[in-house]
């Protein structure tokens, strides 16, 4: 009589189906790691004794240098900046992905030469198990830091002039060229741009469909106004575009924020909104809303650039190599143009 085949050893995938878990979730909770619920817990360890696993000794050790946490590292130079409804949206959209794999979210911000010093160590400690790193400008240290370090990292918006393995962008051309189209299609032929800032990818690529927009259509763009994203800014480039073109009868603003401080100047200077110089912004903030006038602008999903930010890292951390991912925008219609 044949002997019995030696029986198969089950897998840890096969152990974290039956808990209802993924991979990372049951190899956190089989070596005790932090942040794994006390549900989730249970839930692998009654497969473990439904399945009969025994883990892998060498395995094991290698899933115990996980930290169980992700880190959103943001490059910038005002501490304020996590207030931004921006980044407070991205954030919303990270902590939530990360939830779900159960991660911890820790924020870090490469605002002084300490600060980076400090990002730059945690790359080189390992001191996370994944970075999503967001808002790098043009020869940002960071991004040759990134490039090196022995962990995922994805990026939120892709860095000037290169495009890293793993990102998570927005249609940032397409939304500035049909804000711009827009503007044009309600018969303003002097149309002018305040851009953002012109060392970051977004700010270049705004600038670029609008431009290309108005180029399209046989009309002659108007050198750039830069903002730096913030509203004090806007109505400081606004003055600046009122000082030198007079006769300018619509403007895009890269971001909301600087729609805003645009929509302020112009009050200021008796301009009406839309019947004098018509203005829609980008972002789709809270601030479009409650502006005066209600303020036109490209909607770009924010919490979902958070969200598949961190769901991209999550997939990277569990070893597979996930595409990057341009995420559509679309254009608001209310009472500035």
């Amino acid at each position: 009589m044949a002997e019995d085949a030696p029986r198969r050893q089950p897998t840890l995938a096969e152990v974290a189906e039956l808990a209802g878990v993924s991979r990372s979730v049951a190899s956190r909770a089989l070596n005790d790691a932090p942040h794994v619920s006390r549900a989730k817990r249970e839930a692998v360890a009654r497969a473990v004794r439904q399945l009969g696993y025994v883990p892998n000794p060498t395995a094991r050790a290698l899933a115990t240098r996980h930290t169980g946490a992700a880190a959103l590292v943001v490059s910038g130079e005002d501490p304020s900046i996590f207030a931004d409804p921006f980044f407070a949206q991205v954030i919303v959209g990270a902590s939530t992905a990360l939830e779900e794999a159960d991660l911890h979210l820790t924020l870090c911000l490469a605002a002084s030469d300490r600060g980076r010093k400090r990002v730059e160590e945690l790359f080189r400690s390992k001191g996370a198990d994944g970075v999503m790193l967001m808002a790098l400008r043009e020869d940002d240290p960071l991004a040759g830091v990134a490039e090196e370090a022995e962990m995922p990292v994805v990026f939120g918006g892709r860095p000037v002039g290169s495009a890293p393995r793993w990102y998570v962008d927005v249609d940032n051309v397409g939304g500035a060229r049909e804000a711009t189209e827009y503007l044009v299609s309600r018969g303003r032929t002097r149309v002018a741009a305040i851009c953002g800032r012109l060392d970051t990818e977004a700010g270049r690529a705004r600038y670029r469909g609008y431009r290309d927009a108005l180029l399209a259509a046989g009309l002659d763009p108007l050198p750039p106004q830069e903002g730096d994203f913030t509203e004090p800014s806007g109505a400081a480039a606004m003055a600046g575009l009122l000082a030198h073109h007079p006769d300018v009868d619509g403007v895009f603003a890269a971001n909301d924020n600087m729609a805003a401080g645009a929509l302020r100047t112009l009050r200021a200077a008796g301009r009406a909104v839309p019947a004098d110089i018509a203005v829609v912004g980008f972002d789709d903030l809270t601030v479009a809303q409650v502006a005066d006038p209600p303020l036109t602008t490209v909607h770009q999903p924010i919490t979902a650039l958070g969200r598949e930010m961190a769901r991209m890292l999550v997939t990277v951390i569990n070893g597979h190599d996930p595409t990057p991912l341009i995420l559509p925008t679309r254009l608001v219609t209310r009472s500035s143009a």
